[in-house]
């Protein structure tokens, strides 16, 4: 009687890889790219129709003005995962460790304190007071609504509890905006993950040279034609 060989177990990933969560602006980019295909539109119509030196000024112009508005449109970003995360602005991304964010403030702009007392504001995340304006109106909603629940349910008027304003309707909890759940999302990930091995390291920033460097030639390229024209 043979035993049977034993099956090679499959590898385990020594650690659990965690995929990061995006964060951007829907609209801010929905505009930024209306915004730069009528810039490429008006702009390569004067490089090809365009004489004397209306070619260069508005090669310099597209220079200039392109990764401008992309830079604060398009390209900013939050990304974060268990052990860190990555602020993506106009002209820099700025990686934070959790061990080295010290709270989230929100008022008329989103932003991210550091344990040294920096301050990056959160580009991808606006503030939207028309948003929260219209969570308030539904929060006052849900909570007449659950009054009238109770009063239904207790043989008062709202129409029983299936009535006018009754369970069917109701949300589950607090309203709030958008961009405010994205912030409770942050400080949970935070509370949970701030004194976590992994989470450990230093602030690094880096500059978007890439971005910075064609706004530069532009400029100056449109400084020098108006000077000189």
């Amino acid at each position: 009687m043979t035993t049977p060989e034993p099956q090679p177990s499959s590898p385990q990933p020594s650690e659990p890889v965690t995929k990061d969560r995006a964060y951007r602006s829907p609209a801010g980019i929905a505009g930024g790219v209306l915004v730069l295909a009528l810039a490429l539109w008006l702009g390569i119509d004067a490089l090809v129709a365009g004489d004397g030196r209306t070619p260069w000024a508005a090669a310099a112009a597209l220079l200039f003005l392109v990764p401008l508005v992309a830079a604060y449109t398009v390209r900013p970003a939050v990304y974060a995962n268990d052990d860190r995360m990555r602020v993506r602005n106009p002209f820099r991304v700025i990686v934070l460790p959790w061990a080295q964010v010290e709270s989230f403030r929100s008022g008329y702009s989103n932003e991210v304190f550091t344990e040294g007392g920096d301050k990056y504001q959160l580009w991808s995340i606006p503030v939207s007071l028309r948003g929260r304006k219209k969570a308030a109106r539904r929060e006052d909603r849900r909570v007449a609504g659950q009054g009238g629940q109770r009063r239904g349910l207790f043989g008062g008027g709202g129409g029983g509890v299936f009535g006018a304003g009754g369970a069917g309707g109701l949300e589950d909890g607090p309203v709030r905006a958008e961009t405010d759940k994205v912030m409770d999302e942050l400080r949970d990930l935070l509370e949970a993950r701030k004194a976590a091995e992994t989470s450990q390291g230093e602030v690094t920033v880096r500059w978007a040279y890439e971005i910075l460097a064609p706004v530069l030639v532009g400029a100056v390229g449109l400084a020098v034609l108006l000077a000189t024209g």
